[in-house]
């Protein structure tokens, strides 16, 4: 009769192996989810606001201030309040925005925000030459 004779040491090395690849599969595993968590949190929003103002800086009440959406063309607007004030807010991050006024006919300049720019709030001031 044959025997075989396996040394213990071999079989040793093969189990403590086996137990660190076990460990570390279930590390990985529990690092995935971790990962796909931070990926589902909602992009980063920003906030417009502002004032639109005349030649001397009063607040023009009831101009209409507009909003477009450089990736999808979408425009908001807004009727400023009493003192000229406006706000947009949850806008997204990744977007780049044209921002302008109109009140009578007139219309100020045409201000670009950047989806480069990391701030999360912007005051604006828009000015409306409103003499005739």
């Amino acid at each position: 009769m044959i025997s075989f004779i396996i040394p213990a040491r071999p079989v040793g090395r093969f189990v403590r192996g086996l137990t660190l690849v076990c460990c570390l599969g279930s590390v990985a595993m529990l690092a995935v989810p971790s990962a796909r968590l931070v990926a589902q949190q909602p992009p980063a929003q920003r906030v417009v606001q502002g004032k639109v103002v005349d030649k001397s800086d009063a607040g023009l009440k009831g101009a209409t201030v507009y909003l477009k959406d450089g990736h999808t063309l979408a425009v908001k607007s807004y009727v400023a309040s009493d003192d000229g004030s406006y706000r947009f807010g949850q806008l997204t991050q990744s977007a780049d925005y044209q921002l302008w006024a109109e009140l009578n006919g007139k219309k100020s300049g045409v201000k670009n925000i950047s989806s480069f720019d990391t701030r999360a709030e912007f005051n604006i001031t828009l000015k409306i030459d409103t003499s005739k």
